[in-house]
């Protein structure tokens, strides 16, 4: 019977250890966290830039067959940031965050592989495009899904809480958002339907599993009752931004 006891106590105290880590949050974190967002999601043509330039590099280290410079190129990579915010509009039901959300990452798609298509016309060999780099975009498996749901769990969590913001880097280079994308468009440039068809599936799985993962997050901290916050700094970011 006092078995039976300690592991009921046990239990209810990790049950209340996962419920602080959601609910130690204050106003003023989820409303920071809410800007952030939104700002970073913002379609500018700072954004596309940065994706664009990202992609580029990503596209020459994949050539190539660097790791080094593929991850430099995730690490500049705005991509994640609209991944988040599209969740945290499904969590307030905010038609207009999620639509800016998506009409972001839609268009980053667009220039990702516009961007590496331009790099696999003018740079780009059929024989480059069996390097280990780029094969290895080609697969997904199960631990990219799995991979995917962790770092959306390990971002949407870092984005909150500003002490772990500068952890964010290092989440963006763990998942595979832009790499893929730069294989899609290096694919494109050879018309090779296979590569084409397994890096837009990595990308897709990826983009699930973030999502999945922040939408938990985002629900298990309450950020509903941030929605009028989000409202007021999307009509801020329409009116300083010059959106795209």
């Amino acid at each position: 019977m006092q078995a039976f006891i300690d592991k009921n106590k046990r239990k209810g105290y990790y049950i209340y250890m996962i419920s602080d880590i959601f609910n130690n949050t204050s106003g003023g974190e989820k409303e920071g966290a809410v800007e952030k967002l939104i700002s970073q999601s913002t379609p500018t043509i700072d954004f596309f830039l940065m994706v664009a330039l990202s992609v580029f590099m990503a596209a020459f280290g994949l050539l190539i067959d660097s790791s080094a410079i593929v991850i430099g190129a995730m690490l500049i990579a705005p991509v994640l940031y609209p991944l988040l915010s599209s969740s945290m509009g499904i969590v307030m039901f905010n038609k207009k965050l999620i639509r800016l959300s998506l009409t972001t990452l839609l268009k980053s798609i667009a220039v990702g592989i516009g961007a590496a298509f331009i790099v696999g016309i003018f740079f780009g060999s059929k024989e480059a495009l069996l390097a280990n780099e780029i094969m290895s975009r080609t697969s997904p498996s199960l631990i990219d899904a799995a991979i995917a749901v962790v770092a959306g769990f390990a971002a949407s969590f870092a984005l909150v809480k500003p002490k772990l913001s500068e952890t964010l880097p290092g989440i963006a280079i763990s998942v595979s958002l832009v790499p893929p994308l730069a294989v899609t468009g290096l694919g494109l440039a050879f018309f090779d339907g296979a590569i084409i068809r397994g890096s837009l599936l990595l990308f897709f799985v990826n983009v699930i599993g973030i999502m999945f993962a922040s939408v938990f997050v985002f629900s298990a901290m309450n950020f509903y009752i941030k929605r009028g916050a989000a409202t007021q700094a999307i009509k801020k970011e329409e009116k300083e931004e010059h959106m795209i």
